[in-house]
């Protein structure tokens, strides 16, 4: 039973006198892992990396945002050429931000709150 066992998952050791195991068999393990990884980890966050981006992309004036150090003010500019955005926090108070470190974008008109991390 324990040498089916091991036929079955393509690990079986040459037998005495039997023919060698195909060495592209032996592969097919490796590959199958690196297909599950593609479709379970790498192609989700490349997806949530694109969405983060567009969501970025549509920021503009008078957005609340929240940084990623948890800063929450509202969009008084926009620098497209250096990818930076300038938060006003209070009435006399604007800090410079890049535009990645924006974590939460809530939309002023409409009141859905855009979730760009996580």
């Amino acid at each position: 039973m324990h040498d089916l066992i091991q036929t079955i998952l393509l690990f079986a050791p040459p037998t005495q006198g039997g023919p060698a195991p195909n060495p592209l068999v032996q592969l097919v393990p490796l590959v199958l892992i690196f297909v599950v990884f593609y479709f379970f980890m790498i192609r989700p966050q490349q997806k949530k990396q694109k969405d983060r981006e567009k969501v970025l992309e549509s920021l503009k004036r008078g957005d609340r945002v929240v940084t990623i150090g948890g800063i929450h003010g509202t969009v008084a500019g926009i620098d497209t050429e250096k990818k930076t955005v300038l938060v006003q926090v209070s009435e006399n108070t604007k800090i410079k931000f890049d535009r990645s470190a924006v974590a939460n974008i809530e939309k002023q008109e409409s009141g859905d709150k855009l979730t760009t991390g996580e």
